[in-house]
């Protein structure tokens, strides 16, 4: 017997081999006739995590996944507490503006289906997560930008609101005093809230919402709006959500890249390191100066999470747990 040919038999006829309370099945991809193994762990469901301590989101993301609500729902609603409060600086309302004293809102949604909806540059309007919402599933595109994406929230009814505090105001204009532009190494606050989701079916959604990077140029768009970078969703595999520099994150799209190394067999925490090896490990990489962070949740509801710096956290909500999980890092302050 030809030695693939024993392989292969070996291979089928171990197919379905119990380990413990995981069933591993093993087949053969007929294009590489590498054996693909499939690791069927039951995920203790429902489950939400996000990026940095937003432990009150991720409680209303749960409790609505508790009372039946399906993943979307869930990440809607986590997003929308972060969006309305005043205090956090980097989200929604209060936000802390470009280097004119705008407000700009981006953010991007995804459901088990691949669908998604996204705004960019979005103004006068807090609940930024919910008009993406609303461009997934009401209209024939996916992303909606500036004084289109606001003349829509207003159509379906969403007022009209100055998302300038004082207190983001009087950061501003201390900022413009010398008005000095460098990415900030985020210790205490957050820059984005991005949450994934599984409800009781197995189900996934992701959503991802931000004022973006304070002082940026007027017009500038950051990874978080931007499906694949930001977020990104598969219903077969996983998600993922990214936080920091949008910049680098976009030159790597990193969420896809998350996702797509756990389709490959690795955990979230593997992918999530390994997508943060492919920005610091660039040629003449700055990483030193800036911050990315990626957390992710994989089928089975295991999760991981990774920066360059420290400081950066995951929040988790699982088996009636709210907790905030510091993260692994690279750079040691």
């Amino acid at each position: 017997m030809k030695r693939r040919q024993f392989l292969k038999n070996a291979t089928l006829s171990t197919a379905g081999l119990a380990v413990g309370s995981t069933l591993i099945a093993c087949a053969e991809d007929p294009k590489t006739n590498k054996p693909i193994i499939t690791n069927k762990t039951a995920a203790t469901l429902p489950i939400v995590i996000a990026t940095w301590d937003v432990k009150l989101a991720t409680e209303t993301a749960y409790k609505v996944l508790e009372n039946g609500g399906n993943a979307l729902d869930a990440v809607e609603a986590g997003c929308k507490i972060e969006e309305a409060n005043e205090k956090g600086q980097s989200v929604g309302k209060g936000g802390l503006p470009d280097r004119d004293g705008n407000v700009t809102l981006d953010a991007c949604i995804m459901d088990k289906n691949g669908n998604c909806g996204s705004v960019v540059y979005l103004q006068n309007v807090t609940h930024a997560i919910s008009v993406a919402r609303n461009v997934m599933e009401n209209t024939p595109h996916v992303m909606l930008a500036g004084k289109g994406a606001e003349q829509y929230a207003y159509e379906l009814g969403f007022k009209k609101e100055n998302l300038l505090t004082e207190a983001s105001k009087k950061a501003w204009e201390k900022w413009k005093v010398e008005a000095k532009y460098k990415p900030i190494i985020n210790i205490e606050n957050h820059d984005t809230i991005g949450m994934i989701a599984i409800d009781k079916n197995g189900d996934i959604s992701g959503a991802c919402t931000t004022s973006g990077l304070a002082y940026k140029m007027g017009g500038r768009v950051g990874d978080s709006p931007i499906i694949g970078s930001g977020l990104f969703v598969d219903n077969e595999v996983g998600g993922c959500v990214a936080t920091g520099l949008g910049e680098e994150v976009v030159k790597t799209v990193g969420s896809f890249l998350v996702v797509e190394l756990m389709r490959q067999g690795k955990s979230p925490q593997e992918a999530c390191e390994e997508a943060i090896g492919r920005i610091v490990n660039k040629p003449n990489s700055d990483y030193k100066n800036f911050q990315v962070g990626y957390v992710a949740v994989n089928k089975q509801g295991e999760t991981g999470s990774f920066g360059i710096h420290q400081w950066f956290s995951m929040t988790k909500y699982q088996d009636g747990k709210n907790e905030n999980i510091q993260s692994k890092y690279i750079v040691k302050a």
